[in-house]
């Protein structure tokens, strides 16, 4: 389904540096604000040291000297009061740039993979749970979205304050710096350990993520067969099973974080502790001040303080790593089914003599390897001709349809179109030449209008038209506010057949060259059938037409029948013929009848 791919970190942030560029003036006035910001955060340690040495008259700057103690420590107050307003101010600045950088990043990001996998061919649908797929569209995308809205610039913001108070720390006391320096090397050394360690079980806890989404999902889905079967107690204990991995997946980041923070807590003790102790011997040696220490012990604090929120930072980043790396692994998926840069056109280069002609030439499919569906099939459909196609279940007619629109590839053989190859032309504009009403109809949540439209655009008069056309205007005035009224998620305040009605509508309005219905009069009743097949004879004038029917009466008249069997062409020929003829049709009519 998904391959893991396996990059290290820096393979990983390259991925994201193109959505990146599209921001870089914005990303740039980021960095240049966090030059201030760690300056004014480093100096405010020095200010108040200095108000230490002043206090017991040590040392101090030589600006202080010429002033009195309280004058001293009101210009330092003031000195201090501005940095912390400077970084204030710049703070929320650079906050709300930062954030606003990562929502469009994650707007760019969440665009390109839906645009990706709406180009994935059915045959990935057909393997991949929904919940899995909206897991990663929304979940691992705003966690990705995390790390650039707090996580990247934070860390660089980090590192730069880290970097600044390393450098004012050497020109006061370069042993007690060099001290503080040394302790951060087991520190970077745990916080990777962990990290590493966070990474494999966030990975782990997303994916137990993703299974508990896709039986959300599934069991909202089915919720009418779970309850009529009274599978609630079974699928409840399914659930509770997989939600008690991803509890546990989720534990152990939890473990691996708290093990981050309760280090470096550790840490900073022992380096406060240090810095008093070898500081307080240099002070007996007169080798420092006390303001000097003082300054110390708070750029020991300040130190660790950055790495506890680096560690933070890290374990979010490690999630947004685990975020792009299940990102990449979806957009890697190949589309199985693209464009040529040099397509044709119907209009062009069609044969006029052929609008509406279908030619299956050798063609065989299967969806694994080595299980023919279909198995070499040749026959041709000629302009304007009335085909059905029937057969047992699992024959291979609805895959007929699918190669046919160009859903799926045939593994050998060609299908041709009024003459072309449809290799040869766009995937659009085969679609806008196919009309297609299937078994069941799919409704989007919005008006009656647009689920006609599909947001093409027509005009209410050519709707209306279409639905006049089809027998359907009359269903749609009856409703509360006619073509405006709004239809709920999947057509909810629907029936099944009212459904149905408005498939003939979308395909109408379109007027192709060539209808196919699959089983498409199977949800209507009696009366709501009988208008529907005299709206499709009005459709179905000078159109090639493919039927795909269970019920062998509703087909007698059309101009051929292929009947199928295991994937493969048994016979071929009119109602009448195939009756003379006493097979596979045969049978299958007079036991239709005899059951009726």
């Amino acid at each position: 389904m998904f391959s893991k791919t396996k990059e290290n970190d820096w393979g990983l942030i390259l991925k994201i540096v193109p959505y990146a560029k599209r921001n870089s003036s914005i990303l740039l006035l980021s960095l240049i604000l966090l030059i201030p910001l760690a300056a004014s955060g480093a100096i405010q340690p020095l200010i108040v040291g200095q108000a230490i040495s002043l206090l017991r008259k040590e040392p101090t700057w030589s600006f202080l000297d010429s002033n009195s103690i309280s004058s001293g420590l009101n210009l330092l107050a003031i000195i201090l009061l501005s940095t912390i307003i400077i970084r204030t101010l710049f703070q929320a600045w650079q906050g709300f740039l930062v954030q606003k950088v990562g929502q469009e990043i994650t707007a760019f990001i969440r665009q390109d993979l839906f645009d990706h996998v709406t180009s994935l061919s059915s045959n990935f649908f057909h393997k991949t749970p929904v919940g899995k797929l909206v897991t990663r569209i929304t979940n691992d995308v705003e966690a990705l979205g995390d790390v650039f809205a707090t996580g990247a610039i934070g860390i660089l913001s980090d590192v730069v304050y880290i970097l600044a108070i390393i450098v004012t720390i050497f020109t006061l006391q370069w042993q007690l710096a060099s001290l503080l320096v040394f302790l951060l090397i087991p520190v970077t050394g745990l916080i990777i350990y962990f990290q590493k360690q966070y990474r494999k079980a966030n990975y782990t806890a997303r994916e137990e993520l993703s299974v508990l989404n896709s039986m959300l999902q599934e069991n909202v889905m089915g919720i009418n067969v779970v309850q009529l079967f009274q599978r609630e107690k079974y699928n409840s204990e399914l659930f509770r099973t997989v939600n008690e991995r991803y509890r546990i997946a989720i534990d152990k980041t939890i473990f691996h974080d708290s093990a981050v923070s309760a280090t470096l807590e550790w840490i900073s003790l022992v380096a406060i502790a240090a810095v008093l102790w070898i500081g307080g011997i240099f002070i007996l040696q007169d080798s420092l001040t006390f303001g000097i220490l003082s300054a110390f012990i708070l750029y020991a604090q300040r130190l660790f303080d950055p790495l506890r929120q680096f560690a933070d930072k890290f374990t979010m980043f490690q999630s947004g790593f685990t975020a792009i790396e299940r990102i990449s692994e979806l957009m890697n998926i190949p589309v199985e089914i693209q464009d040529r840069h040099d397509n044709i056109s119907f209009d062009e280069n069609a044969d006029q003599g052929k609008v509406g002609e279908i030619r299956f030439e050798n063609v065989s499919f299967a969806y694994k390897p080595d299980e023919y569906i279909l198995k070499n099939l040749n026959f041709t459909i000629n302009p304007g001709e009335k085909i059905a196609i029937v057969g047992p279940t699992g024959a291979g007619k609805s895959s007929i349809i699918r190669l046919l629109c160009r859903l799926y590839e045939p593994n050998q053989g060609r299908i041709l179109v009024d003459g072309i190859d449809i290799r040869d032309i766009t995937q659009a504009e085969l679609r806008r030449h196919i009309g297609v009403i299937l078994q069941e109809s799919f409704i989007f949540a919005g008006d009656v209008r647009r689920n006609i439209t599909l947001g093409e655009e027509y005009s209410l008069t050519e709707i209306e038209e279409a639905a006049k056309v089809t027998n359907v205007d009359r269903f749609i005035r009856q409703l509360p506010d006619g073509y405006d009224t709004i239809l709920r998620e999947r057509g909810a305040n629907l029936s099944g057949g009212q459904k149905q009605l408005l498939a003939f509508a979308r395909v109408a309005i379109r007027n192709p060259n060539i209808l196919v219905l699959d089983e498409a009069t199977s949800s209507l009743d009696v009366a709501t059938e009988a208008d529907t097949q005299e709206a499709l004879e009005k459709l179905l004038v000078g159109k090639t037409a493919i039927i795909i029917a269970h019920r062998l009466s509703t087909i007698r008249n059309v101009d051929k029948i292929l009947v199928l069997k295991q994937g493969e062409l048994i016979e071929s020929g009119s109602h009448d013929q195939l009756l003379a003829q006493n097979g596979i049709y045969a049978g299958l009519y007079k036991l239709q009848m005899l059951g009726s």
